[in-house]
């Protein structure tokens, strides 16, 4: 997919930002940039989904250390910290190719990255050795679309390729519109067979919902209820994806309050956001004369009062 933004700018905040001045940042930007406010808007759709990424990686302390620390590379899947501090180390010294080997293979672990993603392809100049390379098969490239629910829960595809070929293709919970996943061994066959395959990368492509937003791993959705409910109370049914709840609407709620339920977000690597629920009352049909009688009765105050304080 190549490089990344910049996290920090594409949120347009400095490297020591408070997780407060990241959090006013990511909202400001989310609201402006959301799909709903710009339909059709491919360039804002693209924004958007790199100010949810920023989000993610500044939001989580963990990997804004290691991004910090490291820079993109730091965030690759599999990426260990001590090992890479210890090629650094190594290479400051100059090390030779076995060296090199001795540290990215560890004592009996692994480095998962390609030695052409650390050194742009020229290992044997960079070492001093010319070393005759193992032909691999070429990456290949797919699209894997996902329903918007569908990739919350996360689960297994089986695919067909040209040739007949099958292959069970596993997802996590809380995947994301753009996530790649990277199938080592599933690509291109190596020339006449006599080096490894190539890899297979798969980029997820979320479809929306009718009723829910995702917002980084916070979902969002509309409830609407009736104006008895919104000035009364109640208790209302609401369905989220591991079951149903029962909400409670406070007496006298106003148009697009909004509802929290901690921890009943997008779940994604072990955390889940939260939902939230913005309360919308609904009007009765217009021209129900019992209805328009109702509300003559309802008293209060008069429109030009409530409107009184607006000035410019």
């Amino acid at each position: 997919m190549g490089s990344m933004d910049d996290p920090y700018n594409t949120l347009g905040i400095a490297r020591t930002a408070s997780r407060e001045e990241i959090k006013k940042a990511y909202r400001s930007l989310a609201r402006e940039l959301h799909p709903d406010r710009n339909p059709d808007d491919e360039r804002a759709e693209d924004q958007f989904k790199k100010v949810a990424y920023a989000y993610e990686i500044l939001n989580d302390g963990d990997k804004r250390k290691l991004y910090d620390e490291f820079g993109e590379i730091g965030l690759k899947e599999g990426f260990d910290p001590d090992q890479y501090r210890q090629y650094q180390s190594w290479q400051r010294r100059g090390g030779g190719f076995s060296g090199y080997e001795d540290v990215m293979r560890g004592q009996g672990g692994s480095f998962s990255f390609d030695v052409g993603d650390l050194f742009g392809g020229n290992l044997e100049d960079l070492m001093g050795h010319r070393r005759r390379r193992t032909a691999r098969g070429a990456d290949l490239s797919a699209t894997l679309k996902l329903d918007f629910i569908e990739a919350l829960r996360g689960g297994e595809r089986e695919l067909t390729f040209g040739g007949g070929k099958q292959l069970k293709v596993r997802f996590p919970k809380g995947a994301r519109d753009g996530d790649v996943l990277k199938l080592k061994g599933q690509g291109q066959a190596a020339p006449h067979g006599r080096g490894p395959a190539g890899d297979l990368r798969l980029t997820l492509a979320v479809g929306g919902h009718p009723l829910l937003r995702r917002e980084a791993d916070d979902l969002h959705m509309d409830l609407p209820v009736t104006l008895v409910e919104a000035y009364r109370g109640a208790k209302v049914r609401v369905p989220l994806l591991d079951g149903e709840v029962t909400v409670t609407i406070p007496a006298g709620t106003q148009p697009d309050a909004t509802l929290r339920l901690r921890g009943k977000g997008a779940e994604r690597g072990g955390k889940r956001g939260d939902f939230y629920l913005h309360i919308q009352p609904q009007l009765p049909p217009a021209g129900n004369a019992e209805t328009e009688e109702a509300l003559e009765g309802l008293g209060g105050p008069s429109g030009d009062e409530l409107r009184g304080e607006i000035k410019l």
